[in-house]
């Protein structure tokens, strides 16, 4: 099994080189500025776990003509001295957040009355790292770590979780670029949402929502959080206008999962797998997606070697207080379904950040064997998942994916190896 285990990790690999926000960003500037003559100031406000990739890439593609910029990250660049830099809450929002919404109101504020340009680098993880609440005299930070505590644990697909932390935000929504109403705006996004679903990347702090969203109110019913939200966050629901407000400035996505699954695809080629790529498979509650995974493999069982990838994120409600995300416990779910039935297939699901939820890991990597191996150890893998333990199962069985944070977020990775030869 070793051979595949490699095999999967390269593929991986290949996938996060692929989706590197600096390079995307620096080839973006290069570009524009052949078409830009433009000599007002140039601004830029940049959110999420890609922010500080994007910002280096930024400097980078503008040289001098870059004035200043506001960045909250997990990594903020101390090194660059032309940002106020700030390490932004995730998943929940911290006083920095806060911090930086108000240094990000004043650079506005700005960047409007010099009818500046602005660029905004927004990625995934933004939606904390930012924060201002709608009414700052009675949503407290409690109030504000709380609701996404609960909107992030109660099994809600993001596009649900962004319509409720919509409706009582005054950054997302566009809410953040219709701050600075004279100023020139373009957004430059490595997105974390399906093809087309831009507006929800950090809950879209400089896009009106997607004229589809689902009503906040009714996602607050659908999940019974009305008595589990906090009142002042329950009343701001309640009171949010329905109406979609116009937001200006171009937008452009520079970055996205289909990137990365690309990327897999190719290099599983190149190490001579039939590759079969699933968007059928996305953001399925995760034990419906963990049988679609492990069904594809089972339909082609005359190819030697197969390769199946996909990409997104299941939806994955917490039931413990153990450690893992819905990487980790896709691949244990699975493992349990492998338990001597698929001889010769791995599989491998990581988050492209580098993190899966409360872990330090991206994900893990198991086959067929995994489950006998952890019982020799007398793990079992159903009082894990109970306590949404999947970090602590793997773990110990050495079978975690490990990378650091990566500097860009482009969603989840799953890979699918299949031979029916044995692999030394």
């Amino acid at each position: 099994m070793e051979r595949l285990h490699r095999d999967a990790r390269a593929i991986f690999d290949s996938a996060l080189l692929a989706v590197d926000p600096r390079e995307a960003v620096v080839d973006f500037c290069r570009e524009y500025l052949k078409n830009t003559s433009t000599s007002s100031p140039i601004y830029s406000i940049a959110i999420g776990k890609a922010a500080t990739s994007m910002a280096i890439g930024l400097e980078e593609g503008l040289g001098e003509r870059f004035t200043a910029g506001v960045i909250s990250s997990p990594d903020p660049p101390l090194h660059l001295k032309r940002w106020s830099s700030f390490l932004g809450g995730h998943p929940l929002p911290n006083q920095a957040s806060i911090e930086a919404a108000h240094a990000a109101f004043t650079l506005l504020d700005r960047a409007s009355a010099q009818r500046a340009l602005v660029v905004f680098l927004i990625s995934g993880g933004g939606s904390a790292m930012l924060e201002w609440p709608i009414t700052r005299k009675t949503i407290s930070l409690e109030d504000l770590r709380d609701a996404n505590q609960t909107l992030i644990t109660c099994g809600a697909r993001i596009s649900e979780v962004n319509a409720v932390r919509r409706a009582f935000s005054a950054v997302k929504g566009g809410a953040l670029a219709r701050r600075a109403p004279y100023a020139q705006m373009i957004t430059l996004i490595v997105s974390d949402t399906n093809r087309g679903d831009e507006a929800s990347v950090a809950s879209g702090p400089t896009l009106s929502p997607p004229m589809n969203a689902p009503a906040a109110i009714e996602v607050i019913e659908r999940y019974g959080l009305e008595l589990v939200l906090p009142a002042s966050i329950v009343k701001s629901v309640q009171q949010a206008s329905a109406a979609v407000t116009h937001t200006p400035g171009s937008h452009h996505v520079l970055l996205g999962n289909w990137d990365a699954v690309e990327a897999a695809a190719h290099r599983a080629i190149e190490l001579g797998f039939t590759c079969v790529t699933r968007e059928d498979i996305c953001e399925q509650p995760i034990d419906e997606g963990c049988d679609l995974l492990l069904s594809g493999v089972d339909i082609l069982e005359g190819e030697s070697n197969l390769c199946e990838i996909s990409g997104g994120e299941f939806s994955c409600p917490v039931r413990g207080d153990g450690r893992g995300g819905r990487n980790l416990e896709t691949v244990l779910r699975c493992a349990t379904k492998l338990d001597s039935n698929r001889p010769h297939t791995v599989i491998l699901s990581a988050g492209t950040d580098g993190v899966d939820g409360n872990s330090p890991c991206a994900g893990a990597i198991a086959d067929e064997t995994t489950i006998a191996r952890a019982r020799r150890y007398g793990l079992d893998p159903e009082d894990f998942l109970a306590r949404s333990d999947s970090y602590g199962f793997f773990d110990q069985l050495d079978a975690l994916v490990l990378t650091g944070p990566t500097g860009t977020n482009v969603r989840d990775l799953r890979i699918v190896l299949k031979s029916v030869r044995a692999c030394a």
